[in-house]
């Protein structure tokens, strides 16, 4: 089962999110209104998320969907 890393830093309010490993080599995305995304330079992979400017209860969380764990093969 995938492990979730939730990091906050409440003196910068910056959240950060893994779903997988954090690399030495990763590259980040602005997808807009402070949500970054963060991939793996090499394969381009989504890896994490960060929330710039974000208190508890921010309401950019309603848009944001991540689902982890294994598809069930069509067919």
């Amino acid at each position: 089962m995938a492990q979730v890393k939730v990091f906050y830093e409440p003196e910068t309010e910056l959240l950060t999110v893994f779903w997988q490993q954090p690399r030495k080599e990763q590259i980040c995305t602005e997808l807009g209104d402070g949500v970054i995304l963060i991939k793996d330079s090499t394969s381009g992979e989504p890896i994490g998320l960060e929330i710039l400017s974000y208190r508890p209860g921010d309401n950019r969380f309603d848009a944001v969907s991540v689902e982890l764990g294994q598809l069930n093969p069509v067919g």
